[in-house]
């Protein structure tokens, strides 16, 4: 089962990341309220923890059980290449960091269950480490939780969700937490554990959408959940990065993957669609390719400004990007699957 027009979704939860990345110097930090959304930017991965555990759900649900060798296998080919390119790329710009130990904790992708290591090298990965661990225990979800039906499923799961907000929520707003460069913001931001309930609703928003899949026109109520996800963006003050927002992320998803009305058609269209296709690759790549163009511009053209530099960024991103998608990406998931 494909959903063309929910891959688009993911190039605007990437980009996001980017732009609040790159911070101050977007033109978006210049206009009011619109620089408080993309400060919040960074839960574009909790977008991706979510919809990540809706598409396994989709892509598997025909299968009666899953074989845990092809599983792995097809895992590691569409995400590992680019994983380690990113690492390549990064320790082009950043020669000098290669410390042997970092290298091993971000090859193994175990980098994110060390608070203190966890933005080790490409540090985008982190989530990727996280990825890792989803992966790991899906196929036994799948096969010995899900395929039962059993009610209590979706009891645990919307348990593990409200006990994991309290108490991040707990946590952020209370003296245990030490502020930003610290092993506790490591911990509350990037442990594996703590985003666990994002993958897990994910999972259940797919059991609901392929047992209740009717398509309609619901390009009103995803305006108005849109809409919900923005205003509490500015003005509700709670922690979201470990999945606060699926209150808002959930319904946006199914209801986009269930929608026939305009905005399917539009985020249908093929172009947009290549760019749902390429955002791994613009998440992955985009720390080193920053580092990488602005040396470059500062060195051979004298080009500092940080607005001139991002308007060339964004599209230099994506077509290097696109690059990596098609001659590295592809290729080496096709390869690998045969193996």
């Amino acid at each position: 089962m494909k959903i063309s027009q929910i891959t688009f979704t993911r190039f605007l939860a990437a980009i996001a990341i980017v732009i609040f990345h790159y911070g101050e110097g977007a033109f978006v930090y210049k206009i009011k309220y619109i620089s408080e959304i993309f400060a919040k930017a960074n839960i574009g991965v909790s977008y991706f923890f979510i919809l990540s555990g809706f598409i396994m759900i989709v892509a598997y649900h025909s299968k009666e059980k899953i074989n845990y060798f092809d599983f792995y296998r097809n895992r590691v080919a569409r995400i590992y290449p680019l994983y380690v390119i990113g690492l390549l790329l990064y320790l082009f710009t950043r020669s000098q960091e290669t410390a042997f130990s970092p290298i091993i904790a971000y090859l193994t992708g175990v980098q994110s269950w060390f608070p203190g290591k966890v933005l080790i090298l490409n540090f985008p990965g982190w989530s990727i480490s996280v990825e890792f661990f989803f992966y790991l225990i899906f196929p036994f979800l799948y096969n010995y939780i899900y395929s039962k039906k059993y009610k209590f499923i979706w009891i645990t799961g919307i348990v593990i969700w409200i006990a994991t907000q309290v108490f991040c929520n707990y946590f952020m707003f209370s003296g245990l937490y030490e502020g930003r460069f610290s092993k506790s913001h490591d911990f509350i931001s990037y442990f594996p554990l703590l985003h666990i309930n994002e993958f897990l609703i994910g999972n259940l928003a797919g059991i609901f959408f392929v047992e209740n899949c009717k398509q309609k026109n619901y390009d009103w109520a995803i305006i108005l959940v849109f809409s919900f996800i923005v205003l509490s963006m500015l003005f509700v003050p709670l922690y979201y990065h470990d999945g606060l927002m699926a209150v808002f992320f959930v319904p946006l998803i199914v209801l986009i993957s269930m929608n026939n009305g305009f905005l399917t058609r539009m985020m249908s269209l093929k172009p947009l669609e290549y760019l749902g296709e390429i955002s791994y690759t613009i998440y992955i790549v985009h720390i080193p390719v920053l580092f990488i163009l602005r040396s470059f511009l500062w060195d051979y053209f004298r080009i500092y400004d940080k607005t001139v530099i991002f308007s060339i960024y964004i599209p230099v991103l994506i077509i290097i990007s696109g690059f990596f998608y098609q001659f590295i990406e592809k290729p080496c998931r096709d390869y690998l699957k045969k193996i």
